[in-house]
């Protein structure tokens, strides 16, 4: 879970379990025969709010905008921290571990420098990206190495490993 959304939760919760206090001393104010003052003067002003009036729509704006915030941070797809190395046996890999541990076998190659990876998941596949600066020919070295590094962590088989090799530039 993101911290956006642990945030939005805990949020909701503190609004609701505060709602819900309030609630429980009125009722119980009202059930000892004793006046609730706090609640008397938001029932009054509940009801006296009109559409019109500019903090009765700026609060449902701001309640419309913060809705619409947790829909989307829900809805987004997020990289996944952890991806399982097989269906069956429950191990995994955390995907920045990997991420670095594949930038490095890249920039073992000896024409590439500064390597940068980020490993996408597809079903049972690992689909890594890599950019890198160094020689476009050495684009078959880069791929091995990489392959030969994920059959060392044992994982899934990828089917395509995107390579950008782009050459240094020189200065002028």
């Amino acid at each position: 879970m993101r911290t956006v959304n642990r945030i939005a939760t805990l949020l909701l919760a503190v609004a609701l379990l505060a709602g819900g206090a309030l609630v429980a001393v009125g009722a119980l104010l009202a059930a000892a025969g004793r006046p609730a003052p706090l609640l008397h003067r938001w029932y009054a002003a509940l009801t006296t709010a009109r559409w019109q009036d500019g903090p009765v729509r700026a609060v449902a704006a701001g309640v419309t905008l913060l809705g619409l915030v947790a829909l989307v941070a829900q809805l987004r797809r997020w990289h996944p921290v952890r991806l399982r190395l097989a269906e069956a046996d429950g191990w995994h890999l955390h995907r920045r571990s990997v991420e670095r541990r594949l930038a490095r076998a890249a920039c073992a190659v000896p024409s590439v420098r500064r390597a940068r990876v980020r490993l996408r998941r597809r079903g049972g596949t690992w689909r890594p990206r890599v950019t890198a600066t160094g020689d476009p020919a050495a684009r078959d070295d880069v791929e091995f190495t990489l392959r030969r590094e994920l059959d060392r962590l044992a994982a899934p088989r990828p089917g395509l490993i995107e390579i950008r090799l782009l050459p240094a530039r020189r200065p002028t």
